[in-house]
């Protein structure tokens, strides 16, 4: 089969629909998932653990259930691919953490039980950095994971390894998380699209910092009405969360509404952008690329100009509330085997420690005027645009960017300045592919929305992926698969495993 018909280059809804009349079963689909990896993966590593059987077994049961006219789930069938931080039945869940190679948990995660009782099927783990520290996606226990466009460079991360298995037709859904980016910059090194909700709106029951809400995990896919899908099963109201306030179980929204996005007009939308948040430091040359895309996207709008919301602070707020949660949640990693423990993480423990009580009060209270700011600039602006990362992809021997134009950078995460502006508030992005670079690697855009406006946000961005789509010098391309299937075992490459 040619991979113009190829099952696993449907998108989640085009298969979704088609198991459901018996046009494609999803033993098919699995089929061609496990094809595809097989055919692909040794040149990417992007699957480092694989539950094959349990695929198949899990499609059979679901062609069964359709035959039978049994009530159908809104993902069934549909393979998914799962980050290396969430636990699935009978696979490691190893962090990418050496300490962890050989954590194998008996059950499901919340995330995972709930994505299986939608009917989605797990099909294995994609990897992430140590303890997803970093953005890019390489540890000891697995080593690196490359971008499919061109496998010398960065696929990003912290959720690379899900990005990845989009982009390379692995499973038309993936699980990601974010915290500064993590979802967002692989998915714009890899040309797919990845969602970071509002605070509270995907739970995170499990939380260890439970009331330091910046971390989230958000759905990734290759486009934006199949990333809508999978957050309105995602999107499940938690009780353990204190970000998702429930009342007799129900949340302030219906997931199910996610799934089903509204008409937007973009003319109708008051649309800033900018390159930099007013303090992220983006490179000349994304910044060139960037124009050229606003200048297509432009006719778009009626109301388009360049502003942002004030982000005074926003290095110094991020900085401390991340180091913060790495000392909560790191520090006795870092104490009891600092041999197995990684330079970010080490270097983020020891960061927190550098911070007094005062430093700690003083971020508060910065990050609460930051917020108001947010909220007064989205009084007046429905969509912020911005682009995704501050560099495009680099050789992946680089763990992060020390410098950017010759000016170094002041720690292994301040290059991701342009997904935590919107972090440190709380509001949802999202992140698109549109263009390219001078290299023909993917560009992605970052759009961002009021809090809360997520449901707004998608619609949004769904429209504006439908004009991306229709102008050439825009529209994405996929990675070449056949070069990826001639190419050399990646793990052969000098470099492959990290040292720490």
């Amino acid at each position: 089969m040619s991979d113009a018909t190829d099952p696993a280059d449907l998108g989640a809804r085009a298969a979704r629909r088609l198991i459901a009349r018996r046009q494609l079963s999803a033993l098919e689909l699995a089929q061609a998932c496990i094809a595809r990896i097989e055919r692909l993966d040794h040149a990417v590593n992007a699957i480092v653990a694989r539950d094959f059987d349990g695929l198949l077994a899990g499609a059979r049961a679901a062609d069964a259930d359709v035959a039978a006219g049994r009530a159908l789930g809104p993902l069934h069938g549909l393979p998914v691919a799962i980050k290396d931080m969430n636990d699935v039945a009978g696979l490691p869940t190893t962090y990418g953490s050496e300490i962890f190679r050989d954590n194998v948990p008996g059950c499901d995660d919340a995330l995972v039980a709930g994505l299986r009782s939608a009917g989605a099927l797990p099909l294995g783990k994609t990897n992430n950095p140590e303890w997803s520290a970093g953005a890019n996606t390489c540890n000891r226990v697995y080593g690196t994971t490359a971008n499919p466009y061109d496998v010398t460079r960065s696929c990003g991360g912290s959720s690379g390894g899900s990005a990845v298995a989009l982009a390379c037709g692995y499973a038309p859904l993936a699980s990601g998380s974010d915290l500064g980016g993590s979802l967002r910059t692989p998915a714009a090194y890899c040309g797919v699209v990845g969602f970071r909700p509002s605070f509270g709106v995907v739970p995170g029951p499990t939380r260890a910092t439970a009331l330091l809400p910046q971390s989230t995990a958000g759905p990734m896919a290759r486009d934006v009405g199949d990333c809508a899908l999978m957050l309105s099963v995602m999107a499940a109201p938690h009780r353990d969360d204190p970000f998702t306030a429930t009342v007799g179980g129900r949340a302030a929204w219906n997931p199910a509404d996610f799934a089903r996005l509204a008409p937007c007009d973009t003319g109708s939308l008051r649309v800033a952008w900018t390159e930099d948040f007013g303090f992220a430091p983006v490179e000349s040359a994304t910044r060139e690329t960037f124009r050229r895309v606003l200048a297509r996207l432009a006719p778009a709008f009626s109301t388009f100009e360049a502003r942002s919301p004030d982000c005074a602070d926003a290095d110094r707020i991020f900085a401390v509330l991340r180091a913060v949660m790495f000392l909560a949640t790191h520090a006795p990693h870092v104490d009891a085997t600092p041999h197995l423990v990684g330079p970010n993480v080490t270097d983020n423990v020891a960061e927190g420690r550098s911070y007094s009580a005062e430093d700690v009060a003083g971020a508060l209270l910065a990050q609460g005027a930051y917020h108001r700011r947010w909220q007064g600039f989205f009084d007046t602006c429905d969509l912020l645009i911005s682009p995704a990362v501050t560099v495009q992809p680099r050789d992946w021997h680089e763990l992060y960017p020390t410098a950017i134009d010759g000016r170094p950078t002041q720690s292994y995460y301040h290059w991701l300045g342009l997904a935590y502006a919107s972090t440190i508030p709380g509001h949802p992005s999202i992140v698109l592919p549109c263009g390219h670079d001078e290299r023909g690697l993917p560009f992605g855009i970052q759009l961002v929305g009021p809090r809360h406006g997520d449901a707004a946000l998608l619609a949004a961005a769904a429209e504006l992926e439908r004009i991306i789509a229709g102008d050439s010098e825009l529209a994405p391309h996929r990675p070449d698969l056949d070069a990826l299937a001639g190419s050399p075992p990646l793990e052969r490459t000098e470099g492959f495993v990290p040292a720490n």
